[in-house]
């Protein structure tokens, strides 16, 4: 993996044609030049960005031009990493990636950049675009990311590019990731990946490309993934097949592939730490065990197909055209245990007890100790959703004199239906949650949902001089969406549609200042639409359960962000690369999923305004034997606005320099590798993260206070931590290598995320008024971080 770095000087004429694009266009393979043509066989991220973007096949590229700084990693870099799956890889070797464990499962990942999130959860706001051979992975009913339905065996490179580039098209708020696939050009003959490694987990990996004459090829690979988790009741596996079948010829290049895979994940989730007590601090589930569960189960099953269709042709040597297609459909359903809403009032209201003879001890109290043993303490949450999504992208290039034009349009529409029920169950001893059989499933919230994407888009380069260029993009979106919801106690509502239109510009420069050195500035926009699922719970007074109870739809605005990025790039020699940049994200009227109080539910709202800016630092290079590379990272997110953030119980004032939830201000990674013999490869890397504030104590309060009562103020924040892995490769044979890895060398304990929460499970059991008093008290609520981890595994190339 490694930072863009430059190179060679190609023609004028070609530099500007590819700054016209000013999408990032992703990176040719890591650590070789960025100079690279079609006709040389080699199909480059250039060519599959995303279908909203201005791909020019067949161009040179000189990373050095483009006005922000493009991170690239190609599959031997992703290999030699020998992370965990692609999320782990990004957030070792990317600067500005980070991610939190939420939920437990190694592919559903919550990860951010610079701030903004790519992740798997319903309900997060979104802010990352992840494409796949130019196709937008986030799903059309809550913009999440299923990281389990990549295809990870026939991964080629990935390009993770900052900003809010219009040309990235809607929702990319904070970056891109692309990602490219193999063909039988690229990855011919076959390969194949066996590891084993902690918490019974067993992988495999699998691939074989085929190079034919008069340019014909194919490639299939196939990904088989399953594992017991650290945690309990965590086990996981998925299975994704491959397959790409296309020609390459003089002037005209296509290709199809088709895409499917299934996944049974279980998440976790957080588990209750300290709660906080009239009497004090008491530890909690937490303390007592790491690998415990807070309730069981959370289990997500996945299934998706996509098949993609591309056609290249350059008229010229000035002009290309690019097409492509697209047709995607999914299903996910999801079984989740949670507490009883009925229950929790319960404990509520009679957290005092009883006496003797049975009476409430608290007045509000209205259920019988007789009675309390019949309550259903438990429910089973189950939902379905069904989508079906298709595309087509056009793109135009051209070069006139100084100027290299693109023009284009896109158009994408999807279909969503969702059901969400529930079943009154029993918590049982181990926090599982059991159904009654007793009691029927019942329909709680569905969601016919319908949106379309009109894109129309321009770029040009202007060539002022041999080591001055200026790009400047404009796109108009138009989203319209369209709801039929429905609940189970008002049947089904009148159909709603709302329309979204933006236009949206860009402007770069670059200036070559000599020595290898180059400056860079930007500017850009680009707004994101509401989701079906946010625009389905907007109501304070209809709140919904995360991630997806849906009811009435007040409107919402759409999020507009807009990005201001300068910064230094200097590639002394092509073994060194050195970066840095500073960046302002603003967002006006983002989207955050607020918790109603008195209840596990909530609702979408637009917040004034964020802030994410801050600075990346990073250094990459090589001597001998030895290779490194070093990266830092500075986060301020924060709210901008004066206003009311709420979280649970609580009510968080929020003020202009308030900080955001979840994201560390500080990080440090640092990593090393050491040919120590000619078969021999060994490697350590750091990462060093800082403290995370806890949702819901982002003003410094554990409780809302009482009127005439001082606030009682304490720290929630995750501690920080440095974790240290090592890693070694063992060539045995030609194309044959004995690799290991072992993540969190000391076992540190540590936290990737807090929030606070109401815990009825205090040490471990389920509160129960009728047995005895409940302490009442919030508590800090923590995703905790996985312990020391080993992987070994064999890897063939034939």
């Amino acid at each position: 993996m490694t930072l863009t770095p430059g190179c060679s000087t190609p023609p004028a004429s070609l530099l500007a044609l590819a700054v016209a694009t000013a999408i990032g266009l992703l990176a040719v393979p890591a650590r070789a030049q960025t100079t690279v043509n079609a006709d040389d066989a080699q199909i480059t991220a250039l060519d599959r960005v995303e279908v909203t973007a201005t791909p020019i096949p067949g161009t040179l590229i000189d990373a050095d031009l483009l006005p922000y700084t493009v991170q690239t990693a190609n599959a031997d870099d992703i290999a030699r990493s020998q992370a965990g799956n692609l999320t782990d890889f990004l957030l070792r070797e990317m600067n500005g990636v980070d991610t939190n464990e939420v939920q437990g499962s190694p592919f559903q990942t919550d990860l951010t950049f610079r701030g903004f999130r790519a992740s798997a959860l319903p309900g997060a706001s979104q802010g990352v675009s992840v494409y796949l051979d130019g196709v937008r992975m986030n799903e059309p009913f809550a913009d999440i990311v299923s990281w389990d339905m990549m295809p990870e065996a026939a991964i080629r490179s990935v390009a993770l590019m900052p900003g809010s580039n219009p040309l990235f098209g809607p929702n990319t708020l904070g970056g891109a990731l692309a990602f490219t696939t193999q063909s039988g050009l690229t990855a011919p003959g076959l390969r194949a990946d066996l590891s084993v490694g902690s918490g019974a987990r067993k992988r495999l990996d699998a691939s074989y490309g085929y190079a034919g004459p008069d340019g014909l090829h194919a490639f299939v690979a196939a990904t088989g993934f399953d594992e017991n988790g650290w945690r309990d009741a965590s086990a996981g596996r998925l299975g994704t097949v491959f397959g790409k079948f296309g020609r390459q010829g003089e002037r005209t290049d296509w290709d199809v592939s088709l895409l499917h895979g299934r996944s049974r994940l279980v998440g976790n989730g957080l588990l209750p730490s300290f709660r906080y007590t009239d009497a004090g601090t008491e530890p909690g589930l937490y303390e007592a065990d790491r690998a415990a569960v807070y309730t069981s189960p959370d289990l997500t099953r996945n299934r998706n197909t996509l098949l993609t269709g591309q056609f290249d042709h350059r008229f010229d040597e000035r002009t290309a055209l690019h097409v492509l297609a697209y047709y995607r459909q999914g299903r996910r359903d999801t079984v989740n245990g949670d507490i009883n809403d009925d229950y929790e009032d319960f404990v509520d209201d009679c957290a005092d007890g009883y006496a003797a003879d049975g009476t409430p001890l608290e007045a509000g109290c209205t259920v019988a100790r007789a009675d309390a043993d019949a309550l259903h303490s438990g429910v089973l949450n189950t939902t379905q959703m069904r989508q079906h999504a298709e595309g087509v992208a056009l793109n135009l290039s051209r070069q006139a004199g100084a100027h290299a034009l693109s023009i284009g349009a896109t158009y994408d529409r999807n279909r969503v239906r969702y059901r969400q029920y529930a079943q009154d169950a029993f918590v049982q001893d181990d926090r599982s949650v059991v159904a009654d059989p007793d009691e029927g499933r019942a329909f709680f919230s569905g969601v016919d949902g319908h949106s379309s994407t009109l894109g129309l888009f321009a770029a040009d380069n202007w060539e002022l001089s041999e080591a001055t260029h200026v790009s400047g993009a404009l796109r108009w979106n138009r989203v319209a969406v369209a709801n039929t919801l429905s609940t189970g106690d008002d049947g089904v509502l009148p159909r709603e549609r709302f329309v979204f239109a933006k236009a949206n510009p860009s402007l770069g420069i670059t200036q070559r200042l000599g020595g290898g050195v180059t400056a860079f500035a930007s500017a850009s926009q680009n707004s994101r639409a509401p989701t079906a699922i946010e625009l389905g719970c907007a109501d304070p007074e209809q709140p919904c359960r995360l991630p997806t109870g849906l009811q009435a739809d007040p409107r919402l605005e759409q999020i507009v962000s807009r990005t201001y990025e300068l910064g230094l790039r200097w590639n002394p020699s092509p073994a060194q690369a050195l970066n840095a940049s500073l960046y302002r994200a603003d967002n006006r009227d983002d989207i955050l999923f607020l918790r109603a109080p008195n209840t596990q539910q909530g609702y979408f709202d637009n917040v004034g305004r964020t802030r994410y800016q801050g600075a990346d630092l990073s250094y990459r290079g090589s001597h001998g034997a030895l290779r490194w590379f070093a990266g830092y990272s500075y986060l301020d997110a924060t709210y901008r606005s004066v206003g009311e953030l709420l979280s649970g119980e609580r009510s968080v004032a929020l003020r202009p320099g308030t900080r955001i939830a979840g994201l560390p201000r500080n990080t440090l990674k640092l990593g090393v590798e050491w040919q120590a013999l000619a078969q021999l490869v060994l490697g350590a890397d750091l990462r060093a993260v800082s403290r995370r504030v806890a949702s819901g104590n982002e003003d410094g309060l554990v409780e809302d206070p009482e009127d005439g009562e001082a606030p009682a103020r304490h720290d929630l924040s995750t501690g920080g931590y440095a974790l240290l892995d090592l890693h070694g490769t063992w060539e045995l044979a030609d194309g044959l290598s004995l690799y290991l890895r072992i993540n969190n060398v000391f076992d540190r304990r540590y936290e990737t995320y807090a929030a606070i929460a109401e815990d009825l499970f205090p040490g471990g059991a389920l509160a129960r008024p009728q047995d005895a008093a409940v302490e009442d008290g919030p508590s800090r609520f923590v995703a905790p971080g996985a312990p020391r981890q080993y992987q070994v595994g064999l890897r063939w190339r034939f």
